[in-house]
């Protein structure tokens, strides 16, 4: 199973609809899960047109995306991978640590809020940030990431696009 793994979009300030790089994932995608900060419910409408979609509050969401169907958190599991997503997973110093203390049973635990891109293991569970799709800050370029699940195993790659306008 493919999913595709999004955080940060914060629109309207920044997301201005699906970028191309993205859009070419998401039909390929079978699960979407949005790490938080939507901050419009139209994005996960958007993103809904290609695949189921599973979101988390983030600190600029409101009740429309609660409404929506945004949780605080969330714990699935996926083709024998137990996968968790919270928005906020604090400082980096012991956040594997704390990932672990919060989501004892997950394999992965997906987060956004820093806009910055990680991807690797900690204390015993793989911690996977998509980085922000809309709004890279201080990053190079915009991204999100692919988990690919089935049989218990995974795999993930953080993806890289340039910024609209550029190059």
């Amino acid at each position: 199973m493919r999913i595709v793994v999004v955080a940060d979009s914060h629109a309207p300030r920044r997301w201005k609809g699906v970028p191309s790089a993205l859009a070419s994932e998401l039909a390929m995608a079978d699960l979407i899960l949005h790490a938080g900060d939507v901050c419009v419910p139209e994005v996960l409408d958007e993103l809904a047109a290609y695949a189921p979609v599973r979101a988390v509050m983030g600190n600029n969401d409101g009740e429309a995306v609660r409404a929506w169907g945004a949780t605080d958190e969330l714990e699935c599991e996926v083709e024998g991978v137990r996968i968790a997503m919270i928005h906020i997973a604090g400082p980096k110093q012991g956040r594997g640590r704390r990932m672990r203390r919060r989501f004892p049973n997950a394999d992965v635990v997906v987060f956004g809020h820093s806009h910055i891109p990680w991807d690797g293991e900690e204390e015993g569970v793989h911690l996977l940030n998509p980085g922000s799709v809309a709004d890279p800050r201080r990053e190079p370029s915009p991204s999100f990431a692919v988990l690919t699940v089935g049989a218990g195993s995974w795999s993930s790659e953080i993806v890289r696009f340039p910024r609209a306008g550029s190059g």
